[in-house]
């Protein structure tokens, strides 16, 4: 691939990128909605629902631990 091939495949999916963006936000909330309700009826269907349930534990511990090691300190940001 070219120097220039690869400036027009760089060019021609950022205008993909600006099409999707434009759709995206053309999108009403009910269509979102359905979308996301979709999603998550696949994702029960595929059993990671259960996955992710089990991996929420794990993520718990870590928040919690790191509360623990800075609590106490000062959060200037």
């Amino acid at each position: 691939m070219t120097k220039e091939e690869a400036r027009q495949f760089t060019e021609n999916w950022a205008v993909v990128n600006q099409v999707i963006l434009e759709e995206a936000r053309r999108t009403s909330l009910e269509e979102r909605l359905r979308t996301l309700n979709m999603l998550y009826l696949a994702a029960q269907s595929f059993g990671w629902d259960e996955q992710l349930r089990a991996e929420e534990q794990i993520v718990r511990e870590r928040w919690q631990r790191l509360k623990e090691r800075l609590s106490g300190v000062a959060n200037d940001g």
